[in-house]
């Protein structure tokens, strides 16, 4: 009869995470024209975007226009542009003509005149209005919010990533494309509120005949389109210099008057943060932009140079520690979290939403390297093993390519431990630090896929991760180190694991440690002792299975 002893905790639990890219049982149409790159997307190379919206509180509605500057690649006259129901796409002006418009659910499809030739730059004017999707449980299932303050003054503020950006404004809503040449961003409110939006505020504009004032914020790098962000509300604004990589960086806040005081505490994790991702991840992507933090009317969201914040000025994710070890009290959660994103979603990003985990996974995991800086590697590791218990393992970590679907909720979690067990295997801490700062500087401002991120860490690690990357992001089995002990060898090998797979571990033997490599071939080593004691290091993500009974 077999003993078995698991490392892990093995019990399902429900994942932390809900699935922000709902689908139904069958992928439709409508999913492919949103997750592939169709041939009236292909054709031409997003530039930059002149994003212009009027809020209007009162009748929770929005109206305005996007200027679509685009390079054309292969010349063609069928674009395609998103905007979900119940917005409408109103119009679309290319040279002061009007163009026909072919609506099929929420892609709409521009003919265009003038002839489109290849390197030529040129520009779409898109006119948009409606009463977009409120949002019931931000930031998961997406949308507008549209609060108020303990004054009874308007708080709203648009969450969008899984449902996409396009449910509330028009444009190319998909992750491979981006605006190079940036954004500006013009966002006109009722007067006695503020607008704040990404990048920094050239000018605000006053009309006093309308009471409302317009708020123009430029964004010069590359911006996904689900990090472009409006937050609307009775803003109050402090903030500091921060003596970065870079040289001087801006960190502004924006909360609600009330709020004022309790920010000015908890936002202290900010500057913190900066230090500890700077060290590891290199300097902060967007020092053009500024970096901002902004209170929302829901938990938080990366939208990026301008990351939202609603942790209701707590430590923890809401006052609780997700890791169960302490460790997760000691940061706010939202802070930390959503900011590491600027490193991993805003600085690198993926290109399919299936690969969503390179968002994820490195963020989650930039919770422990917070921790490693200042509190040291025990803190780090003891609060990573903690949310093992949040693990599923019922559905891959990389999700479906072209049609819009992430993988599971395990990004998060399995993602951030499949990067700690990797950290084991490189041994060495400084080439480690160098890989993460290698990746924000190799694709700097870029689009990534899977595979990219996966070669680049096996090229500078100069270790094949493979067939590690193979089990943990496209497996749901845990890797079992399976032994036992005869005749003073210990035998042992890898069970519950894809072909191939041959990662190296350290393991105990009573008290001596041991680095060995084994494969799904029984291999054996002397360690003397008859009765030994066999423990797997606790920092990989592997189980243990003794089948010799004792």
């Amino acid at each position: 009869m077999r003993s078995i002893f698991l490392s892990f905790c093995l019990l399902f639990c429900l994942s932390a995470q809900a699935q922000l890219f709902p689908h139904g049982e069958e992928f439709t149409r409508q999913d492919t024209l949103r997750g592939a790159i169709t041939p009236e997307r292909a054709w031409w190379d997003l530039l930059y975007y002149h994003l212009e919206v009027k809020v209007h509180p009162d009748t929770k509605s929005l109206s305005g226009r996007n200027t679509v500057r685009y390079k054309v690649l292969e010349s063609s006259k069928r674009m395609q542009i998103d905007l979900q129901a119940p917005m409408q796409l109103t119009k679309a002006e290319q040279d002061g003509a009007e163009l026909a418009i072919e609506h099929d659910g929420n892609a709409h499809f521009v003919t265009l005149k003038a002839a489109q030739n290849v390197g030529e730059e040129k520009e779409v004017v898109l006119t948009y209005s409606g009463t977009p999707v409120e949002a019931i449980r931000p930031p998961w299932d997406g949308g507008l919010t549209w609060e108020k303050d303990s004054n009874g003054l308007p708080f709203i503020a648009n969450s969008n990533q899984g449902i996409g950006a396009s449910i509330w404004w028009p444009n190319k809503d998909h992750g491979y494309d981006e605006p190079d040449q940036g954004v500006l961003i013009s966002v006109t409110v009722p007067e006695n509120l503020i607008d704040v939006s990404n990048g920094r505020l050239i000018k605000t504009d006053h009309d006093k005949t309308a009471k409302t004032k317009t708020y123009h914020w430029e964004v010069k790098n590359p911006i996904n389109n689900y990090g472009i962000n409006i937050n609307v509300g009775d803003y109050v604004h402090f903030g500091e210099k921060y003596k970065g990589e870079k040289g001087e960086l801006d960190m502004d806040y924006y909360v609600l008057r009330e709020n004022l005081k309790e920010a000015k505490k908890q936002f202290e994790d900010a500057p913190r943060m900066m230090e500890a991702f700077e060290h590891w991840f290199g300097p902060y992507p967007f020092y053009e932009d500024s970096y901002k933090l902004v209170q929302a009317p829901y938990l938080g969201m990366e939208h990026q140079s301008s990351v939202t914040y609603g942790n209701e000025f707590k430590n923890g994710y809401l006052g609780r520690d997700l890791s169960g070890t302490g460790w997760g009290l000691k940061f706010d959660f939202i802070i930390i979290h959503e900011s590491g994103h600027e490193w991993f979603a805003n600085n690198i990003t993926y290109r399919d939403v299936a690969d969503m985990w390179i968002h994820e996974g490195f963020t989650s995991y930039s919770e422990n390297l917070f921790l490693d800086y200042f509190y040291g590697d025990e803190a780090g590791s003891a609060y990573t093993l903690g949310l093992r218990k949040g693990i599923n393992n019922i559905e891959p970590v990389i999700g479906t390519y072209g049609v819009n679907q992430e993988g599971s909720g395990d990004m998060y979690n399995k993602g951030h431990n499949m990067l700690h067990t990797i950290r084991q295997i490189v041994n060495d801490d400084e080439k480690w630090r160098s890989i993460l700062r290698g990746l924000n500087s190799e694709f700097y401002h870029k689009t990534v896929t899977t595979r990219q991120i996966e070669n680049y860490i096996s090229q500078k690690a100069g270790i094949n991760f493979k067939p590690v990357f193979d089990q943990y992001l496209r497996d749901i089995r845990i890797p079992i180190f399976s032994y036992y002990i005869k005749d003073g060898k210990l035998n042992y090998r890898w069970e519950n694991v894809v072909n191939g797979f041959d990662m190296s571990v350290k393991i105990y033997v009573d008290e001596k440690e041991m680095n060995l490599k084994p494969t799904q071939q029984w291999q054996a080593v002397d360690v003397s002792q008859k009765n030994a004691k066999v423990t797997v290091d606790k920092d990989y993500y592997v189980g243990t299975l003794n089948i010799s009974g004792n």
